[in-house]
This record gives C-alpha cells, structure tokens and sequence, in this order.
C-alpha cells in the first residue's frame, strides 16, 4: 500500500513538473538542445556576466559618437543582455545594431516600443493604425494579421521583443498615457484584440510583451511623470484588469512588463511602486498566475519609479521582486554592484540569479541567437514599407470607422441631385485627402470663415454640411479635443442644415457635444491619417459599408460596442490593385506607354483611369493642356469626350424609353418623327440605325455650306460676332450661328442618299435623328435631360455640355486651334462642328466630362443599370442593347456600343471578352467595359491639339496597348 502511495505521489509530481515546463512560454520545440545550448553558456559565465545578462539599455540611432561610446563602454564593462532602441531611423539602426552586437560575446536581445509598428520609434519606417482603431473592429483576424505583419518588420530589423500589445482596460477617459493604446475599455474585447495581436507577432517570430501590469486602464496620470494610483480593491482587479493576462499567459504569452503604479489594495507598503513589490510580481504574476515567461520592468528612468530611492537601490528591489530584466536603468554599473553585492551577502541566492539568466538565455535561444547574424541592409526600407502594408491599413480602416448615429438612414447619401453639399473642416489638422475623396462623389464645396456670422452666411445654400473635425494624426498623445469655439460653430450649423460630423480623433472628444438633438449622422474615424480620410469619405457615400464597433464608451451618448452596419450601394470605391486580383506592379506598364504617347507628341495629356470588381485602381494624369503651355492635366480637369457622347447621354435616354415601352428595337423612324414617312428612311428601323448597318451616310460636313466660298471663313449671311435673337448659336467664342440654322440639319439628313448597299458603316445620323426625337417627346433639350435623368444622380458633376459658361477655363482642356471653320482655338466649345452647330448640344458629340465620371457612368452600365442605391436601367435593358445583332454579317457593333472585333482588327486589344463594350471618340477617348473581368478602362486625351492631323494614337495603338496591358497585370 505505502508503495502505490509513493507511486501516485511520484506521478502527479512528475506530472505537475511537466505541466510547469509545457506552461514554459520560452522552450523551443528543440527543448533538449535549448537547454544545453542554456546551461552550457551559464556555467561558463563569471557572476558579473550574469548580473548583466539581467539589464536592457536605452539606445538611439540619432545619438552622437561620445554617446555611442558611453554605450559600448556599457556593453564590455557590464555584459548587458540586451538594448532597447528607440528613437532614429531604420538604417541606422541596422548599422549600428550590428556594430554593437559586435561587442557582446552573447549576443544581446534586441527590444523596441513598437506598438503600432517601428514609427512608434523610427522614422521613415511603417504605422499601422492605433489600439483603439483596431478595438473598432469586429473581425479578430485582421487584427491578428496587424500583429504578425508588425512583427514581421520587427524581425526583419533585428527585433526581438516587441514591447506590445497594451493590454490595458481604458475605462478612464482622462488617461493621459494609454487612451489610443488600449483596445478599449471593455474587457473581453481588449483581450481577444490582445490575443490575436500577440498570436500574430509571435507567429512571425518576434516575442510579445503584456503591459502594464497589474493595469495601468484606469488611472489619470502618467507614471512617466509621477506614482499613478490605483485605487480598486482586489476582486475588482482581478476581474477586469488582470483578465487579459489570465487569458494571454494560457496562450503562450511570451513576457510581461510590470508598471510602476500605486495599488494600496495589492501592496501594503504607502506609496511603494508595484514594480518592486514581491507580492504583485512574484506572488500574484509568477505564483497565482503561473507566468513563468520573462518578466520586465517599465523604465526604471521612469519618475514612478526613480524617485523611489537611491541610484541603484532600485535595481536591486526589483530584481528581488521577482522581475528577470531592469528595463533603462539610471545607471548600470551601480546597479550591478548592488545586486553582486547582495549575491555575495547571500540576500540572493544562486538559484534566484540563475532562474532569471537562464530565462534570459532561453528566450535569446529561442529567437535565434545561438545561430546570430547581423541585419542585412540592402532593401530594408522597401522592406519595411510593403505594398501589403498598405493593403493590411486599408482593411484596417474599412473594418474600423464607426457610424454611430444615423438619423433617417442618412448615410450613405443617396439622391444626390437632391443634395447641396458644403465642407466644414474644424480642427487644427489637414483635411484635404477627405475632401478630395468626396469630392470623388458629389459637388462637395469648402466653405469657411473667420467669424461664425460670416459663416452662417456662406452655408445658406446648402443643405447638407459635412463637418470634419482633424486632429494631428503624429502620435495617440496629441490633444484630440474639441475647442469651444469648435463647439459653438459646430451646434450653431446644426440648427439649420442637415449635418454629418466625421470625427477624425479618438470617440473621447464627441463627449463633450452639448447636444446630439440636431445631427443626422456621426461617424467616429479615429485617425487623421490620409487612409482614414479617404476610407471614410468612401463610406459616407456607399462605396464601402460601415462595419465598426465602438471600443469605449461616448459620456451617456453611445456605449462601447455601439455601432451602425451599412451596406454598400455600389459606388464606385477607390483601392490598392491587389485587393481586386491586379499586380500594381505590372499596372505600372501603363505609365510608360501614357508618357511615351505624350513624349511623342501624340497628344499633350491623357487622362488614364481602370477600374476593377466596383474599385478604381488606377487614376493618372499625364502631360499637359498643350505642348507649351504650363497646365499639367489634373483630376478634375474636362475633356472633350467627342463620340463617347452617345454611350454617356443620348443612349441611356434611349434605353429609359425603350424600357416605358415608347419605342422598341423595332420601332421605324417613320413612327417616331412623321415627317420621315416619305423619306427613303421611313423604314430604318432603331436596330439597324444604331447597330450602323442602315446604309445611312457616314457624316456630313455641314458647317461648310455656311463657309464664304471665296474666303473660306464663315459667311456673314449665317454668322455675326455678337449674339442677337437672329444669331443665337454660339458655336465658339465671339462667332453666332444664324438661329434658324440648326432646322437645317435634321432636313439635310432627312433628305441625304443612302449608301448603295447594305453593309456595316459607321454614322453619326442616327445620333441628330435621335437628338430631335428625345427633345420633342420631353420638350426639353438633351442636355437638361441627361442631367437631370443621370448625371445629377449619378454624381457626375463633372459632366456637361457647354462647359465654357460653367467652368473655368483652366479646368477645360482645349481641342484645337481651328484654322477651317471657327479660326481659333476651341477652348470650352464642343470640337464636332455639327454639334457646335446645334448650340453645343449634339447626340452624337457635344459631352465634356473626366475619367473618374465616365468611369461612373459605364460602372452603372456593368453593374447592368444600377449604381448608388438607385436603379437607372433594368438588366434586360442593358443585355438588349448589349447584342451584337449582325455578327452574321460581319459587323460587330451593339445597339449603340461599339463591340470587340469578329477578326484580327477592330477597337480593343483583341483580349477581350466578347460581352464586352465601350465606344470611342475622334478627340483620342476611349471607354470599355467587361462584365466577365468586371473591368472600366477610360483614356480621355487631346490628340487633336494643335491639329487634328494623323491619329497617331490609333496608328500606334496606345489605347489597346494600354487594355492589353490592363488584363496582363491580372492575377486571379
């Protein structure tokens, strides 16, 4: 019976030793050459080799040459363990990280603050969003893969430990030194963020770091600057700000930082730092939570620590504490001898010395410094700034940004023809990346003052205000508040206009609202990052959803875990490449073959924008205005989209009548205007006309009947060079077409022959045919219903006819300079003469618009009829007129779109898809569109300026070998 009894005690002792070692954080796989890699290294160690194992010194890659030296010295006097670096910048830091680990005969750990990545510390190096943005998101994966990808930088600089993540609970809105930091103030939110952070850095093999324990959430001061207390009682410290730890510890957590705080219920001693107490280290870290990972001090520099007692004397408390590693001591040296001293008088003893170091060395083992090698340099700033990164930022963001209140489901804006939109930008950081990306989807205007009167003023009309409120985005320790000043504007504009406030801070600052009672729709951002503002301006119009969570709470307003789900309603959005299956790499083929278009003078600039899955990937600009001209292309500048006018104006209004049953594919020309009944047109049907297969003359040159025949200038008897009733159509600047005129058009093509046979044969008649039929049945101009049935709603606003009395003419992109008909430069007038002819306002030419709106359009026309939360056409509708109806007879056109070649010849690269579409204009434009690759592709230029001429763009095919570079770069 004893021997059974010995038996089973053996066993569960055995086991109890096995479960402590298995709980061991800092054992490799290859635990048995670990350990002797460990102890062969110990025992070979003088005592002061082993002290110093125990200190982490604070170096700077900035610091000067003595410093550096005083370093050194450091490392061979007292055989330090390791160096935390912080500030700097990357190279630096590699070069002289190497040098340093040069003189230390063990290699040293390598330790930084890079909570939200090396830009907590570097320069030039990475920043991933804040602990805060990241506790917004539902999705833990991402935040695991923020942890792995900062880890993945910290390794590849040499890195070890990687003093993150926070763990600690914000449940005080006055802390001054966590806030941003922490995950949040609800608990179990904080450590699954901090679970998955550290599971993601550890994966990629840099070791993780708890702090601040016991829990620095709840305190309103900073132990930088003095001893913060914490005043809960025990149970309530061991629920909420010892929960994390708990769970992390169980998960492999690799080591803990113990900050230095005042906690009267966990240490007895008044005022005496939890740093240095046995009890919190020992008794309740090591012991009641069985953490047997390293366990570091918080900066002993720190004022809630130094001002403790004497240099020295507080190294040794520590260490007698229960820490392993003295983080930033005042002084080294003396440190050291206190704690050799206290060796020799046997106050420490050699198992207490020995648990630590070889703790120390395990941990070293384990991140590869038995096998030490020094950091590379070539290519570490591209390392450190991935394309990934980016990629990983934005996902970070779209998972992130909060909308909290939304009144009448405001967001995302809908009906935009309904909406006058201003900007208020408050708040003393930039905030034009937002602006810009709104003004991406809208007519967004800037209004400001220096006075609210005045303000108020300027607002009146408008009905939608967008208030930005920017803070700088530097570090999670700038002022985030709001002014009163802010405060008084931003309830003032409430009272009168429809207000959305887009806080780019941390949820803290809307506490101090006095009301809510008048804003519509808040959206919570939290960074003032270039990402976060156009992410979130993509939100507030439906390109991407909103899908945040509040990480703390707002005063009484909003809980933490409030948040307001908003699907996307198929806007454009705008996004990195790869996120849509597209190397940006080889996207960037697209940039040579533009700018050697524009260097051989093929046309002066282009704009160039693709668009893939809902996304627009890529949107340049090249050259200029004119060859010698100073106006370099802009985003939004205009451009004469010449023929691309029937696919973006006077085709959808057809398709709207199709669909109300006015007319069909079917419908004659004798039926829709009577006046062709005794035309040899009467029975074209809309089919063939649009599909150019109606034997229908290509163009007619009608400006030239209205020439002098002597002069060639234009005649008197049709023009005058001031507007009169008589004289009412401006076809250029200066120059009046006779009014009765434009009657003479459709009867010059009513009466026009047909072409002997029938065969595929472009024509711009059915266009001015179409132009009369639309504007009778509405009894308005084309140009009003366009606008009015698309483009307002649509939130192309940089799309018109006539642009020349709208816009400046600095945002106009001339034409040519006309030496046949008008005799000067065509600046804001239509190029097409016969549309010049019809005041500008032509069916088949007379559009202004850019890339991004043409890109709008034709992503309603792939997204088959809807776009913004509004359906414009049915599916049906947009497959009809999507056919090619005479493949037969060899002609590939669509009803109005033009169509991929049936041979070897013909409009696209040829590796198209066959359902493919688009059209093409004689000013150099180009618009195509895939629903198999859900493709956009839009080149706008200005090939005719200075002349017409040659196409060169056509005889080198610049734009299809644009497209075909467009579907090498997919990577599905």
């Amino acid at each position: 019976m004893r021997q059974i009894y010995i038996t089973v005690i053996t066993f569960f002792l055995v086991l109890q030793a096995s479960a402590q070692t298995n709980n061991n954080p800092l054992l490799t796989p290859d635990v048995e050459a670990q350990k002797k890699w460990v102890d062969s290294l110990y025992t070979s160690m003088t005592l002061a080799q082993k002290v110093g194992q125990l200190y982490m010194v604070q170096v700077m890659s900035n610091q000067d040459e003595a410093t550096k030296n005083k370093v050194v010295k450091t490392i061979k006097d007292h055989h330090i363990g390791g160096i935390i670096y912080s500030n700097g910048g990357p190279n630096r830091q590699a070069r002289l990280n190497n040098e340093l680990q040069s003189f230390s005969k063990i290699p040293m750990l390598i330790g930084m603050d890079a909570e939200w990545g090396l830009s907590m510390r570097l320069d030039s190096t990475y920043a991933f969003p804040w602990n805060m943005t990241l506790g917004a998101i539902k999705d833990n994966r991402l935040v695991e893969q923020a942890g792995r990808q900062i880890g993945e930088h910290c390794k590849r600089l040499g890195v070890h430990f990687n003093f993150a993540p926070v763990v600690d609970i914000n449940t005080n809105p006055k802390n001054p030194i966590i806030g941003n930091r922490s995950f949040g103030e609800d608990r179990d939110n904080v450590t699954e963020k901090a679970s998955a952070f550290m599971k993601g850095m550890q994966d990629a093999g840099v070791l993780a770091n708890a702090k601040h324990f016991p829990g620095h959430g709840d305190t309103d001061q900073d132990s930088h600057l003095t001893l913060p207390t914490i005043s809960f009682n025990e149970k309530r410290i061991d629920s909420i700000e010892l929960y994390p730890y708990k769970k992390l510890i169980t998960e492999g957590l690799s080591s803990v930082m113990v900050a230095h705080l005042n906690v009267p219920s966990l240490e007895s001693r008044e005022g005496y730092p939890s740093s240095l107490s046995k009890h919190i280290v020992t008794d309740i870290l090591k012991e009641r939570l069985g953490f047997q990972g390293l366990i570091f001090t918080d900066a002993l520099t720190m004022k809630g620590a130094a001002d403790f007692s004497e240099t020295g004397a507080i190294d040794l408390a520590a260490f007698k504490a229960g820490n392993d590693v003295m983080l930033m001591s005042e002084n080294v040296g003396i440190g050291v001898s206190k704690i050799i001293e206290a060796y020799n008088n046997g106050d420490i003893s050699e198992a207490r010395l020995e648990h630590s170091v070889k703790k120390i060395l395990q941990a070293k083992y384990k991140v590869g410094l038995h096998h030490y090698e020094p950091v590379g340099l070539y290519n570490l700033s591209k390392d450190l700034n991935r394309l990934k990164d980016d990629i990983l930022y934005e996902e970070l963001l779209e998972n992130a940004i909060t909308v909290v209140k939304n009144d009448n489901d405001l967001l995302p804006l809908r009906r935009l023809e309904t909406k006058s939109i201003a900007y208020v930008k408050l708040g003393d950081d930039s905030g034009s990346a937002f602006l810009d990306e709104l003004k991406k989807f809208a007519k967004v205007h800037t209004v400001s003052s220096d006075n609210l009167y005045s303000l108020m003023g300027n607002l009146k009309p408008y009905n939608t205000v967008i208030i930005g409120f920017h803070r700088s985005n530097d570090s999670p320790w700038k002022n985030f508040k709001f002014t009163n000043k802010d405060l008084v504007w931003l309830h003032e504009i409430a009272q009168s206009h429809t207000v959305i406030i887009d806080a780019f801070v941390k949820p803290y600052a809307l506490s101090k609202l006095k009301t809510l009672e008048n804003i519509e729709s808040i959206v919570v951002s939290y960074q003032n990052s270039e990402i976060a503002q156009r992410k979130s301006a993509q939100l507030i119009f439906g390109a991407i959803p909103s899908k945040g969570n509040l990480p703390v709470s707002i005063g009484n307003y909003f809980k933490a875990g409030d948040g307001i789900y908003n699907n996307e309603i198929k806007r454009l959005g705008y996004t990195i490449p790869e996120r849509v299956g597209v190397n940006s790499e080889k996207l960037k083929k697209l940039d040579s073959v533009a700018q050697h278009a524009v260097d051989g003078k093929m046309t002066p600039g282009i704009q160039l924008l693709v668009a893939r899955k809902g996304k627009v990937i890529y949107n340049k600009n090249f050259g200029k205005h004119t060859y010698n001209g100073k106006e370099k292309v802009g985003f939004d500048d205009i451009y004469d989209v010449a023929s691309l006018t029937k696919i973006l104006a006077t085709l959808p209004l057809l398709m709207e009548l199709e669909e109300q049953g006015i007319v069909s594919l079917n419908t004659k020309l004798s039926t829709i205007l009577p006046e062709y009944k005794s035309s040899n047109k009467a029975n074209i049907t809309l089919k063939s006309m649009l599909s150019h297969y109606a034997q229908l003359r290509p163009w007619e040159p009608f400006y030239y009947h209205t020439l002098d025949t002597v002069t060639k200038r234009p005649s008197r008897k049709y023009y005058r060079k001031e507007r009169s009733d008589g004289f009412n159509v401006e076809v250029s600047k200066n120059l009046f077409l006779r009014t009765d005129y434009q009657d003479s058009l459709p009867e010059i093509i009513k009466n026009s022959e047909l072409l002997e046979r029938k065969r595929y044969r472009y024509s711009d008649f059915p266009y001015y045919i179409l132009k009369k039929f639309i504007e009778q049945h509405y009894d308005r101009t084309l140009d009003e219903l366009v606008q009015s049935h698309f483009y307002e709603s649509l939130g192309a606003n940089y799309t018109l006819y006539n642009p020349y009395y709208k816009i400046s003419s600095k945002k106009i992109v001339p034409t040519e300079i006309d030496d046949y008909y008008r005799y000067g430069k065509i600046h804001g007038y239509v190029h097409d003469m016969g549309a010049a002819m019809q005041n500008g306002v032509g069916g088949h030419a007379g559009v202004f618009s850019n890339a991004n709106d043409v890109a709008k359009i034709m992503q309603m026309y792939l997204q088959r009829g809807f776009y913004g939360g509004k359906r414009y056409l049915k599916p049906e509708t947009i497959d009809k007129f999507n056919t090619c109806y005479y493949c037969s007879e060899n002609n590939r056109r669509g009803i109005g779109f033009d169509k991929p070649q049936l041979g070897d010849v013909g409009p696209t690269c040829g590796c198209i898809s066959m359902t493919s579409f688009g059209h093409s204009g004689f000013t150099g434009t180009y618009a195509w569109a895939d629903p198999e690759e859900e493709i956009v592709y839009v080149f706008l230029a200005n090939r005719t300026y200075p002349h017409a001429g040659k196409n060169l763009l056509l005889k080198e095919n610049i734009r299809t070998e644009i497209q075909s570079l467009i579907y090498e770069a997919i990577e599905d």
